[in-house]
Order: C-alpha cells, then sequence, then structure tokens
C-alpha cells in the first residue's frame, strides 16, 4: 500500500530576521556604513548622510532602482551580487552583502521609508515596524508609484524614522572612515555636511606590493614621529574591496612601545570574510598566504623603524656629546697640566669640535715628546695635520666626535659594545664609550644627565691617558677637569 506523500511548510517568524540582523551588525551604526555602501555599489559619486534627533537621511545620487529592482532590494539573502561582481556605470566591485540591511534597521528605528528614482520611473516604500507586525503571516510592505513628494532625479534617498537610538555624527563619521571605500575615485560622503575623509599621517611611508598564489596585495606602511605616536586603533588595518575588515599587528606586540608609531593599510581582495564582517576566515589557504607575504612586509618595516631609531638617537647623541666635550676643552684651557698631550691651542683657524669620520682600530701613535722641548716641538711641526689615528671600522650606528686638544687630539667613539662589555675604555688616543651598559642607557634618557655622564666617562679616559699607574691622582684630576666643566 502506497504511503501519501505529504509536505511540510517552512515558516520563518518575523522576529527572526531583526535578530539576525541585530548579530551581523553589532553596532547600530554599521547599519548606516551598509546603507552608503549600497549607494556605492549603485554608482553614486555622492552620499549626504543626515543625522538628526528623531532620524537620519542617506541620500545618494546613484542610478536609482526601477519596479525589478526594488523587488531585488527587498529580497533576503538575494544572490544578485554574487553573480554581478560589478556596477553597471563604473565597473565597481560590489561590497554591500547580506541584503538584510533593511531589516536589521529596524533594531534602531520604528520607520524604515526607501524613496527612489529610476529614470521614467519612482517610488516610494515604507516599512512601518508595527504595521509589519500586525500582519503576522503577510510579508509585503506599501509600495507607492510616482508619488507626489517622490524624488525629482535619479538616485535613492533612505529615511530612518522614530529612531530608538541615539546616533553621533563624530562617531559615525570616524566609523564610515574604516568602513567605505573612501579613496574610490568619484566617491563622496558628507555627514552633516562635513565631508568624510581619511586623516592624513605624516611620516616615513613605506609603499609595497606583493604578489600570492591566489592574487596581488598592496598597501602602504607609515612610521609615525614620536610626537604623533597613538595606541588608539594599533595594527594595520586589513581592507577587502576598499573596506576595512579588521586590523592585525602582524607581529608587532613584542615591539614595545614602537607599536604605536606603526599605521598603514593594506588591500587583499581575494581574502574570505566571515559573515558578519567581524573578520577573516583564518583556517583558509587564502588567508594563510596572507600573513606569510605580510610578515616579510613587516620585517622591512622593523627593519627601516630601527634605521629612523638610531638615527633619531644618533642626533641627539651627538648633541650631547658635543656639548660634554665643549665643556671638556674648555676645562682644559684653564688646567692645561691635566692634558696627555700637551696644551690645547686657543685658536688655529678651525673647529674645536669636528664632526663625525671613519677611524681604524690598530697600533699606537706616535710617541709624544714633552711639549715645549726642541724635540717636542720638531715633532709638533712635523706630524701636525699629517698623523690619523688608526681603529677598526665601527658600526654604522657609532657616533664620533673629536675635540683638539694638544698636539693630536682625542677622538671620541660611542658605539655599542653590549650590556656586559665596559662602560668605556680608550686605545691610544681614542676614546670608546658604550652605549649599552645600563647605566649609560639610564642617563641618556634626560639630556642634562646624559651631558653630565658622558663628561664623567670622557675626564675619566683622558685622566688614565694622562697617569694611569696612580688611582688616586687619576681620581683627583677628573674631579678637576669635571668641576671647572660644568662651572658657569
Amino acid at each position: 500500500m502506497d504511503e501519501k506523500r505529504q509536505t511540510l511548510p517552512v515558516v520563518v517568524d518575523k522576529s527572526h530576521l531583526i535578530t539576525i540582523g541585530e548579530q551581523l551588525y553589532s553596532e547600530s551604526v554599521e547599519l548606516i556604513r551598509e546603507l552608503v555602501n549600497n549607494a556605492y555599489d549603485a554608482d553614486a559619486t555622492k552620499v549626504d548622510v543626515t543625522i538628526y534627533d528623531e532620524m537620519i537621511s542617506v541620500e545618494d545620487n546613484g542610478l536609482g532602482m526601477d519596479l525589478d529592482g526594488l523587488k531585488q532590494y527587498f529580497s533576503i539573502g538575494s544572490p544578485l551580487k554574487k553573480q554581478q561582481i560589478k556596477s553597471k556605470l563604473y565597473g565597481r566591485d560590489l561590497i554591500g552583502q547580506f541584503g538584510i540591511g533593511k531589516f536589521a534597521s529596524l533594531s534602531a528605528c520604528e520607520v524604515f521609508k526607501v524613496n527612489t528614482k529610476k529614470d521614467n520611473f519612482s517610488a516610494a516604500v515604507t516599512f512601518d515596524k508595527k504595521e509589519w507586525w500586525r500582519k503576522k503571516k503577510r510579508w509585503e510592505v506599501p509600495l507607492e508609484i510616482n508619488p507626489k513628494d517622490g524624488r525629482k532625479t535619479n538616485g535613492t534617498t533612505v529615511l530612518l524614522e522614530r529612531l530608538t537610538k541615539k546616533f553621533n555624527p563624530d562617531e559615525v563619521r570616524a566609523r564610515l572612515i574604516e568602513s567605505i571605500p573612501l579613496n574610490a575615485p568619484d566617491f563622496d560622503v558628507y555627514v552633516n555636511g562635513v565631508k568624510v575623509e581619511s586623516p592624513r599621517l605624516s611620516g616615513h611611508r613605506i609603499p609595497f606590493m606583493e604578489a600570492t598564489k591566489f592574487g596581488v596585495m598592496d598597501g602602504q606602511i607609515v612610521i609615525l614621529p614620536m610626537s604623533s605616536a597613538s595606541t588608539s586603533n594599533l595594527g594595520i588595518e586589513c581592507k577587502v574591496k576598499g573596506v576595512t575588515i579588521k586590523r592585525e599587528l602582524f607581529g608587532m606586540e613584542s615591539w614595545g612601545k614602537d607599536i604605536a608609531r606603526i599605521k598603514g593599510e593594506v588591500h587583499a581582495d581575494f581574502l574570505p570574510i566571515r559573515s558578519d564582517r567581524s573578520g577573516f576566515i583564518t583556517d583558509s589557504e587564502e588567508y594563510k598566504s596572507f600573513i606569510e607575504a605580510m610578515m616579510k612586509v613587516m620585517t622591512e618595516v622593523k627593519s627601516v623603524l630601527g634605521q629612523l631609531s638610531n638615527k633619531r638617537e644618533n642626533i641627539a647623541t651627538g648633541r650631547a656629546v658635543k656639548e660634554a666635550l665643549e665643556r671638556i676643552q674648555r676645562s682644559l684651557l684653564v688646567h692645561p697640566d691635566l692634558s696627555p698631550y700637551g696644551q690645547t691651542p686657543l685658536s688655529d683657524g678651525t673647529s674645536a669640535i669636528g664632526e663625525s669620520g671613519v677611524i681604524k682600530k690598530s697600533g699606537d701613535g706616535p710617541e709624544i715628546k714633552s711639549v715645549g722641548t726642541k724635540e717636542g716641538k720638531k715633532q709638533e711641526k712635523k706630524s701636525r695635520g699629517k698623523y690619523k689615528p688608526k681603529a677598526n671600522l665601527l658600526t654604522p650606528n657609532a657616533v664620533v666626535r673629536k675635540v683638539k686638544i694638544g698636539i693630536y687630539g682625542i677622538i671620541c667613539c660611542l658605539d655599542h659594545f653590549g650590556q656586559d662589555g665596559p662602560e668605556s675604555f680608550s686605545e691610544d688616543n681614542i676614546i670608546y664609550i658604550n652605549r649599552d651598559h645600563p647605566l649609560y642607557i639610564s642617563e641618556s634618557k634626560k639630556r642634562d644627565a646624559h651631558i653630565l655622564n658622558l663628561a664623567r666617562l670622557i675626564t675619566q679616559e683622558i685622566s688614565l691617558m694622562k697617569n694611569s699607574k696612580n688611582p688616586r691622582k687619576v681620581f683627583d684630576q677628573q674631579s678637576i677637569l669635571l668641576r671647572d666643566a660644568f662651572r658657569e
């Protein structure tokens, strides 16, 4: 005996649409973002968002909708935008996705109105939440063809009336900066008359382009100056079709305070995103390839950041050591007997403090005869301007300064010799100061302390050059030089 075939109806409660919408749009401001992106998909070149106390208007000058377009607009989960990936007029990549925004908006307002015009067709749709609930089994919404107060030009105006949530124009503007394709050509968005624009970042820019087997990704990283560093919105904006999906740190968690100096964005349209647009599908091959390519980019960024940090630090260090040397030189003029290389000349027409130079470590310099003797004067005349100190090439980040002290002068080199290395040491007339020493690092944070610490180390080494066999005498000589170096 054949069984009688039956069917079961699939029932979807109206409340589920609003519930799903609230889950997809975790913040009410995202509803406005979706409406603006719909205008972008409709080839609008201008969108005006106006926020009132109890109403929001989103008006665009796009292509508008005819009757079929309106039916499509109110179709839930329509596959149209997956089938049609480009807009009709400008060939834009379509970014509106779910087709449920108008239902989700009912969680923030009581009435949702659409006024649209496309060529000879115009219409108005009023989606009243209370009326919609009243007609439990009916899913239709009222449609008025060619209304008297309809639009006069092509485009669409969406009104959210009787708001149940507050919207701050500044907050809306800030969110739209990240969530709409602002950099697309011929597309401007205004919120209460103020144009929505991406903030202009000043700093060192690193543009990049990387190829993956899924497509090309490109973008730009900006290293901000220390004065512009900000801990708000940390990370790199990851954009799909011009819209920020998420910010990623790409390993910057271990960069310390420097993470606040790194801003930028990367565009990777091939990345699959989650249905709520809150992130990417991280276990996909596309995302894994994306991360691998971005880690290469961030390695370069870290290298450039280190170079810029060293350059900035070197400038400050060079100024500090220059002042320390100038003070010590003035002190030696008062105490020429404490100079290891004889009396410092008052002036010979050249600058007393020299700029950085390349030096090479090696053996001893020429033996210096007593200043003032016949042999000393003969040697001074013979070697003045000819002798150049020898030392191995220092690292590229070394700061080198020289000062005229006696016949040959002193060269001061500040470089990195490791935390366990000596605080300072000297070879011939070259004084080395260790920038990795914990005390140096601590004292270098403040300019005055930095200068004093450098003067302490330099006078210590000068005193050791003068009399290395008598520690007490070295200490006394250093105290005298330091005292008069900082005597105002």
